[in-house]
């Protein structure tokens, strides 16, 4: 068992201030173990349903009679097999004095559970739960997360080929159970094939078109499909920045498959040498350093970016809080160094400091802005936003 701690203490924060706090996040990535570790420690009475029990969903048939004479922490796990309850969770949490509060667990974000929304705007607060961390596995395990992903049944798996087995067990449950559970009427062979040639481009700039010519399909189509993995958590869509500087810069987002793991699965890569000697190597590394460093950094999916201008020059990940504006570059070598291309953006878009981070050893200076960061060292070199 690998303990979340910053997780739990999150949870307690929110179910201070918020009536209603939501844990969102993957199928399997450990959402009922988090609630379980919060409930065993909570002073109070606490009543559990799991809406994927036949038995629970019965008791909670009405859930007004189910609910209202409850006290205490109430945990509803699995809450989009039923999103009328948002509605229902509004008049609960609305009454005078009420004596309760609610810990919803749910594997779709709230744009997918439209009524979340609607019915409990500042009510609500979600924390999003990912996979295995830097912070919670070990620097030393940095290789091993990046081979299998932070899926905890994956990540603790007795070998790789066991761990291989249970990433393709679950993205086949996924497409044949989780997708038309949410009530999306979309072939899984359809959005296996979708997944697979993603994995392909997994750390490029989405292009529509290209996607539709390939499926024989409008690009309205081919978008709905990934703006389907992206609100199950399995994609990052990392939009474009893009300002007045006087260039022709990129509008269209990079994508990249959340966890390097589903991508090694999606691949079929199931040994370490086979992920090294893939052509995807790079992309994949890039793709789990750069949410390595977004994890560290505590930074909102609406504060982080990359930026590319038409004349070459380009940035992998820019993260903006306020007046700070943190560049970093993912270079998957020992001997990293500045380009032109980090000068250019260093400029035109007034970055405070710019991070190379890189497969070596040692962390140093490359220039007065700019810094050559392990990906080992992450956790000593690199302070988390304030």
């Amino acid at each position: 068992m690998i303990e979340r701690t910053e997780h739990l203490r999150r949870l307690r924060s929110l179910l201070r201030r918020f009536p209603v706090v939501g844990i969102l996040g993957a199928r399997q990535v450990g959402k009922t173990t988090l609630a379980r570790q919060l409930v065993e420690s909570h002073r109070g009475p606490v009543t559990y349903f799991d809406l994927e029990s036949a038995e629970d969903l019965a008791r909670i048939a009405d859930p007004m009679l189910a609910l209202r004479p409850l006290r205490g922490l109430v945990v509803l796990d699995e809450v989009q097999r039923r999103p009328d309850l948002f509605t229902q969770l509004r008049v609960l949490v609305d009454e005078p004095r009420t004596r309760r509060r609610f810990l919803v667990l749910g594997s779709a974000s709230p744009d997918l559970l439209r009524q979340t929304s609607e019915t409990l705007a500042g009510r609500i607060a979600y924390h999003e739960l990912g996979g295995f961390a830097f912070e919670e596995v070990g620097a030393r395990q940095w290789s091993k997360l990046w081979r299998r992903g932070g899926f905890p049944r994956s990540f603790l798996a007795r070998s790789d080929a066991e761990s291989l087995e249970w990433r393709k067990a679950m993205i086949r449950t996924f497409l044949e159970r989780d997708i038309p559970a949410l009530g999306l009427r979309l072939p899984a062979g359809t959005l296996r094939r979708f997944w697979m040639m993603l994995a392909h481009y997994h750390a490029q700039v989405w292009n529509a078109s290209e996607f539709a010519r390939s499926f024989g399909v409008a690009h309205t189509t081919v978008q709905r499909y990934l703006d389907l993995l992206g609100a199950t958590f399995m994609v990052r869509q990392l939009p474009a920045w893009h300002e007045n500087i006087g260039k022709r810069q990129v509008k269209a987002p990079k994508v990249y498959l959340r966890d390097s793991g589903l991508l090694h699965a999606l691949l079929d890569l199931g040994s370490g040498d086979a992920v090294e000697s893939h052509p995807k190597v790079g992309a994949s590394w890039e793709g789990f350093a750069l949410d390595a460093v977004v994890t560290r950094l505590g930074a909102q999916p609406e504060e982080c970016h990359f930026w590319a201008a038409h004349s070459g020059a380009e940035l992998d990940l820019l993260v903006v809080r306020g007046n700070v504006r943190l560049g970093f570059e993912f270079k998957r070598t020992t001997a990293p160094a500045t380009t032109r291309s980090i000068h250019v953006a260093l400029e035109d878009l007034r970055l405070s400091r710019v991070d190379v981070v890189h497969a070596g050893s040692r962390s140093f200076p490359l220039h007065p802005k700019i810094r050559a960061i392990a990906l080992g060292r992450l956790l000593e070199d690199l302070e988390p936003l304030k």
